[in-house]
């Protein structure tokens, strides 16, 4: 079973729909037991770092979240939260990624917008999160901040700058893109989430 943490921060249908997709057995919870008695556990998100982490906070969620052992894995602003601190509201987050997260600089001239919103590529694979998925394959991205590159990285991208569009710790690892929304590959990189 797959518990997806339900902290209010929106996308968690789409989550489902592609877990239904695959076959997957979920559930929505905030129920702490639940949570640690996960085979794997999802971390979803859609907002602004700062009200997110003040979502966790509220529903006592950040200690267990790092004490988890099972596979964890965090989507777009889930995998920001675990990093050490977002621009975004100046807010120190969960600290388990050892690096921040930046927002882009828009640049008109050289094509760089903000929101990064579209298909994208990841490149640098490093992972079994990635089995049979090819180097340069597209992914859908939606976010204005994304983690800085750290030796923590399993793959990168580039919006004006290059960032670590996937990182990976121990027993958790985390997308800036959705897999949710990625088609094909998106499911795959979800079918070997669960598979760890």
């Amino acid at each position: 079973m797959i518990a997806i943490i339900d902290y209010d921060t929106g996308n968690l249908r789409s989550v489902c729909n592609a877990l239904e997709r695959i076959g997957a057995k979920y559930c929505v919870t905030d129920d702490v037991a639940v949570i640690r008695s996960a085979d794997k556990v999802l971390l979803p998100g859609v907002g602004e770092a700062s009200s997110a982490m003040s979502k966790l906070k509220e529903r006592g969620l950040c200690n267990v979240i790092k004490e988890l052992t099972q596979p964890v894995l965090g989507i777009c602003i889930g995998m920001q939260l675990m990093c050490m601190h977002s621009e975004e509201g100046d807010v120190d987050c969960l600290g388990i990624f050892p690096t921040g997260v930046r927002r882009f600089i828009a640049d008109r001239e050289h094509g760089v917008k903000v929101p990064h919103m579209g298909w994208n590529r990841i490149n640098n694979l490093k992972s079994p999160l990635f089995k049979d998925i090819d180097e340069g394959a597209f992914v859908y991205f939606v976010h204005s901040f994304a983690p800085d590159v750290c030796d923590e990285a399993i793959s990168l991208s580039c919006n004006g700058r290059q960032f670590a569009s996937a990182l990976a710790k121990g027993n958790f690892y985390g997308t800036q893109f959705h897999p949710e929304k990625s088609g094909d590959v998106g499911e795959q990189i979800l079918k070997n989430f669960i598979e760890l």
